[in-house]
């Protein structure tokens, strides 16, 4: 029997791969403390995820394709378009999405911090990577190392990142970011002219793009999406009037990207939709979008709780008599918001099950009425058994949006909440 490293010997089906290892370390010798340790990490490299906890978030790659070339339907053939995968890919994983985001025809791949961009480099991807956002300056050898264009907004940065760039003889690319109303980053609109004519000297510096960001575009109401446009005209105008070459021009996101074709100008930035999800209710009868991430959890617990006691913190939910109530391995520390405590169902054997009791850091719990009943089958469910927290099974079916409105939140902050802890599985 195996004894793993902080000495538990309770697997008794053990991969004959560690069993063989260790006994070719082992021979005629007592085991050492190294070659056990070795033996160990041999043995548990072979554990899956699921091995490890039965929870996990389920990415299906073949919608993220179809999502991605759903959307080049809207497009011309000389539109770029970029596949932003920040914040982990929207929590769905952010190297296995733009792999296969780049493989469905995406152009270059956004992200949000310098971090993201060398995860992506690290994971052999070589697609133009470009950061949404300007970095600290202490950053600007990574951006050069790792092939990352930057964001630039402030003229110190600008020419910082110029000058190293020029020691090493290289160029540095970059996006100009235009703050056309929203407020966030960027040179004001109507700046944007004294700053190149403050940071375009510089031989090294290179402006392959200039881009705003829609505050507004999922907006049912569109004047400011319309002051935003026109005032990014008229700074990408002021830009060509005065002899500068601005690259690719790009404002779109997935909102506007299906409500405005007007704005598609050079390139198209999905985010959300990439991913299947609405940004609004206005898309949703204008392009077909394939969810990509489900969440599934197998029951660890399952007992038949008196009538009248209670069930986890806080004791406010008490038990009705005859039901089994259910514990699953997942809880607020991995998405499932804990005010969803009460108010949100599962689904098993393709049917609804109450999730009741507080949501806890870790588990969460489900009751199943035991009552025998003339007009549905009987549920039995067992440790082992598989749940759906989000997903489609059936007529059943929990969405991601569904659950924002349930918080008061929007679907990004569900999404990348269930994709920071849960592995990740891609089908």
């Amino acid at each position: 029997m195996a004894v793993l490293p902080n000495g538990f010997t309770g697997y008794n089906n053990v991969d004959p791969s560690f069993e063989s290892a260790a006994s070719s370390m082992r021979g005629a010798e007592p085991l050492t403390d190294e070659a056990r340790r070795a033996a160990d990490e041999a043995f548990l490299a072979k554990m899956g995820p699921l091995e490890q906890r039965w929870a996990w978030v389920q990415v299906d790659l073949s919608a993220i394709r179809a999502n991605v070339a759903e959307t080049r339907r809207f497009l011309n053939a000389r539109c770029q378009l970029m596949a932003v995968v920040a914040a982990n890919g929207y929590g769905h994983g952010a190297a296995e999405v733009a792999k296969a985001a780049i493989g469905a025809g995406a152009d270059q791949l956004g992200v949000a911090t310098v971090p993201e961009g060398i995860e992506l480099r690290e994971a052999g991807i070589t697609a133009p990577v470009v950061l949404l956002s300007q970095p600290p300056a202490a950053s600007i050898p990574l951006l050069l190392a790792y092939h990352i264009t930057p964001s630039i907004y402030d003229v110190d940065f600008a020419l910082a990142y110029g000058e190293t760039a020029d020691l090493h003889g290289r160029e540095a690319p970059y996006h100009l970011a235009v703050n056309t109303g929203m407020n966030r980053i960027g040179v004001r609109y109507d700046d944007v002219i004294e700053f190149l004519r403050r940071v375009g000297f510089h031989r090294a510096l290179r402006l392959e793009g200039t881009f705003t960001h829609y505050a507004t575009a999922d907006s049912a109401e569109s004047m400011d999406f319309d002051t935003q446009t026109r005032r990014f005209l008229e700074a990408v105008g002021d830009i060509q009037a005065a002899g500068f070459e601005p690259g690719v021009v790009h404002a779109a996101n997935s909102a506007a990207i299906y409500r405005y074709p007007d704005v598609h100008f050079g390139m198209v930035r999905l985010g959300l939709a990439m991913y299947g999800l609405h940004p609004c209710p206005e898309t949703r009868n204008l392009v077909d979008l394939r969810p990509a991430m489900s969440v599934h959890a197998r029951i660890v617990d399952e007992r038949v709780v008196p009538m009248s006691e209670g069930v986890s913190y806080g004791m406010r939910y008490r038990s009705p008599g005859f039901v089994k109530i259910c514990t699953l391995p997942i809880g607020y520390a991995d998405g499932l918001r804990r005010s969803l405590s009460g108010v949100v169902d599962f689904i098993y054997n393709g049917r609804y099950v109450r999730q009741v009791g507080e949501i806890c850091m870790d588990h969460c719990m489900f009751e199943v009425d035991m009552r025998s009943s003339t007009r549905r089958e009987r549920l039995d469910p067992q440790v082992g058994e598989e749940v759906l927290v989000v997903g489609a099974q059936g007529a059943a079916e929990m969405t991601l949006d569904e659950l924002a409105e349930k918080v008061g939140t929007n679907t990004y902050e569900v999404a990348i909440g269930f994709g920071q802890r849960l592995a990740h599985i891609y089908v």
